[in-house]
């Protein structure tokens, strides 16, 4: 039962999520200088880094871990579906928190222009509802052949 699409999809959100932890979300730009953030740190130009925002790492860490964890649960349907369900949400969170740093804590940085690596999450929140449906298919299947016993 590894073989199902809903296997492809969350694999593909994992590797999106390891993606997104590798590039860089955007750039501080302000009149003199340009500062680089990622999901770990924000890189000022003379080299320096202040780890303010490592909890988006830690997001992006969790969600590609319960997505590779979620693809070996094929015989608990039920519960990869709430485990799925659950990454989406931290996905939300991972905007929310990305929103609070930016225009919060990291505001005296400059202003912000977000890297094209910023869809990423919003592509998996939508591959996790794909897969959520198929695994509801896969969960309906069963309960038709169950009761044709």
């Amino acid at each position: 039962m590894i073989q199902r699409i809903q296997t492809v999809y969350l694999l593909i959100v994992a590797i999106f999520m390891v993606l997104m932890m590798s590039f860089s979300v955007g750039h501080f730009y302000t009149e003199t200088s340009v500062s680089d953030m990622t999901n770990l740190a924000v890189i000022a130009p003379d080299g320096t880094m202040n780890y303010a925002p490592w909890a988006l790492f830690a997001i992006l860490m969790v969600v590609a871990i319960l997505s590779l964890v979620t693809i070996f649960l094929y015989r608990k349907r039920m519960l990869q579906i709430r485990l799925t369900l659950f990454s989406s949400i931290i996905l939300v969170g991972y905007y929310v928190t990305l929103a609070a740093f930016v225009w919060g804590t990291l505001k005296e940085c400059g202003s912000f222009t977000p890297s094209w690596t910023l869809c990423l999450p919003l592509i998996s929140i939508i591959l996790n509802w794909l897969a959520i449906r198929d695994i509801g298919k896969d969960e309906m299947l069963v309960k038709a052949y169950e009761r044709l016993r």
